[in-house]
């Protein structure tokens, strides 16, 4: 099997754990916030570290960090704090397997986010893509009350937090892609790497700010959970260090259509581990969500 294959998997993996956990702590011990600032508090160290240990190997010197490059970083940073936070909420009010599809509306609005600021152009069959993830999404909150109920389930809680975690993961993801793209570095590797550290210290320094003025005891309460939190952590870092390899060995596009495994990792989560009941309904709108991702990096 190429390694490029079992990186991509692992990086599913990790997410999907990573995300179980955060459900654990959100529910027993942590808010979303707390749950949201354990990832990156507990990972921030470990990617310095693997940032350092690169940068010594490869004799490879820090890029200037230009204007853009801050911008960019801080709209990235905030925007995947806000999703993050939005996640974790969503697990309280949708079971976790749909809670992660509705999350999963992030790589359909990409699209449209990256079109917009970066001016990616999106083919036919993208926006052929797009059509279909608006049906999935549509499946998995219909109700059996008419037009009206479903317009009562679209503008419900769930359904919004979803949403939004997607445009807000969209808008970090093209964020992070204008903030690598601002550095002046030959190497790839290394300009996604600083990118990283830089935006993880920042999201770090942000949510502890906020903490401190809102909630000062939740930042305790991260501590006391650091038997469970510090994993949370562990598999942010190693999930974040999967993808980028993965990314790095193949074509994007490959990646993330193998990626979506994911999907069916939480789907079994949500039977193994929570208990949870999927219905038929909500298989088949997951199951047109993949369809339209996989059509939409078909298209790219």
């Amino acid at each position: 099997m190429p390694l490029w294959i079992f990186v991509t998997l692992a990086a599913a993996t990790f997410q999907t754990v990573r995300f179980m956990l955060q459900k654990v702590l959100s529910s027993v011990t942590l808010s979303p916030a707390g749950a949201t600032f354990s990832r990156f508090v507990y990972s921030a160290p470990l990617i310095l570290l693997l940032l350092w240990i690169y940068m010594r190997t490869t004799e490879a010197a820090l890029p200037a960090m230009s204007l853009r490059f801050w911008v960019f970083a801080v709209v990235g940073g905030l925007s995947q704090i806000l999703a993050t936070i939005c996640v974790v909420a969503l697990f309280k009010s949708r079971n976790f397997a749909v809670g992660i599809t509705f999350k999963k509306t992030e790589v359909i609005q990409t699209a449209i986010v990256g079109l917009v600021v970066l001016g990616d152009e999106v083919s036919l069959l993208g926006w052929v893509a797009i059509c279909i993830g608006l049906a999935a999404v549509l499946v998995l909150s219909k109700t059996k009350d008419g037009p009206v109920g479903l317009w009562r389930q679209l503008t419900g809680r769930g359904p919004l937090l979803g949403l939004a975690s997607g445009v807000l993961f969209a808008f970090s993801a093209v964020s992070y892609r204008g903030a690598s793209l601002q550095l002046q570095a030959p190497d790839a590797i290394l300009r996604a790497a600083v990118t990283l550290g830089v935006v993880v210290c920042l999201q770090t320094t942000m949510m502890l700010v906020w903490l401190a003025l809102r909630d000062p005891g939740e930042i305790r309460r991260v501590w006391s959970a650091r038997r469970v939190a510090v994993w949370v952590g562990l598999t942010s870092m190693a999930g974040s260090f999967c993808w980028f390899l993965a990314f790095t060995l193949q074509n994007a596009a490959y990646v993330k259509a193998l990626g979506q495994v994911e999907l069916l990792l939480s789907l079994l989560a949500s039977l193994i581990f929570f208990k949870e009941t999927v219905t038929r309904r909500e298989i088949v709108g997951m199951g047109l969500l993949v369809l339209s991702i996989l059509a939409l990096v078909l298209a790219l």
